[in-house]
């Protein structure tokens, strides 16, 4: 259970963005699950985190869509884990989904930013 305060201060992902972030993060490299969610906890200083019932369903739904591969291999504590990795098309879903992030975010700075009754 996390507490109020750690509470308050997560991220709530939109839909979409996960899987860019999971991509993002198998550029660097094949990585089991939990290796994924540390990478994007770390990256973030903490303020992402992602759930396991969250993390899963995304890189199911990334292998059935070819963007990541899976393959069974013995992770550094010795243990059998699902290890994923960025496909071809994964690269080029990612550079769409990272274009279609930059626009959103500008598009959002333009509405924080104007004042009232500029169109």
């Amino acid at each position: 259970m996390t507490s109020k305060s750690g509470y308050q201060n997560r991220i709530e992902l939109m839909q979409g963005t996960l899987d860019m972030l999971v991509l993002k993060t198998l550029q660097w490299g094949a990585q089991h699950g939990y290796g994924i969610s540390q990478a994007i906890r770390a990256t973030s200083g903490d303020v992402l985190q992602v759930e396991t019932g969250s993390l899963y369903p995304a890189l199911h739904r990334l292998e059935r869509q070819g963007w990541v591969t899976a393959e069974w291999k013995q992770s550094e504590s010795n243990q059998r884990a699902k290890f994923y990795q960025i496909t071809k098309l994964g690269k080029e879903q990612l550079a769409r989904d990272y274009e279609r992030w930059g626009r959103m975010v500008a598009t959002i700075e333009g509405i924080m930013n104007a004042k009232r009754g500029e169109a």
